[in-house]
């Protein structure tokens, strides 16, 4: 990899880094190229390189995953459209369903169990020692045996 290659990715990534830090306000392309140090297009094109997706196609997918665990947690569509940084409810809505497969509301009606929001816990469940309760904390002592 030449230095110039890496110092774009350095770039870039600072660009990323202010999506991920900064997903709740508006933010478009112009500002997250300007933490890059790159022309508009230019930084289009990296970013698209190096992630596999659109700045704003980053930023819509931060946005929804926050909206999934605010819909899980019990806020109304409107006000997780809003809290994610969206503007209209609308093109929300939209997004949300082409990232997850379903609208904000189905998603928020249907049940959401621990396990399935965070698939991990089944690995950890399974190789958890047996001493360790349900949730990883120390159970009571273990009694010595005579």
């Amino acid at each position: 990899m030449r230095d110039d290659d890496l110092e774009k990715l350095v770039a870039v990534r600072r660009a990323r880094d202010l999506i991920d830090r900064e997903y709740a306000k508006p933010l478009d392309v112009p500002t997250m190229a300007a933490e890059a140090f790159m022309s508009t297009a230019h930084f289009s094109r990296v970013f698209r390189d190096a992630y596999g997706e659109t700045p704003y196609g980053y930023l819509m997918t931060r946005r929804i995953e926050r909206a999934m665990a605010l819909l899980r947690g019990g806020m109304s569509v409107t006000d997780a459209c809003f809290a994610v940084g969206s503007t209209s409810l609308g093109s929300f809505s939209s997004r949300f369903t082409q990232i997850t497969g379903e609208t904000p509301s189905a998603y928020r009606a249907r049940d959401h169990d621990a396990v399935e929001a965070m698939p991990g816990c089944i690995a950890m469940q399974l190789t958890r020692p047996p001493y360790l309760g349900a949730v990883g904390a120390a159970a009571a002592p273990l009694q010595a045996s005579s």
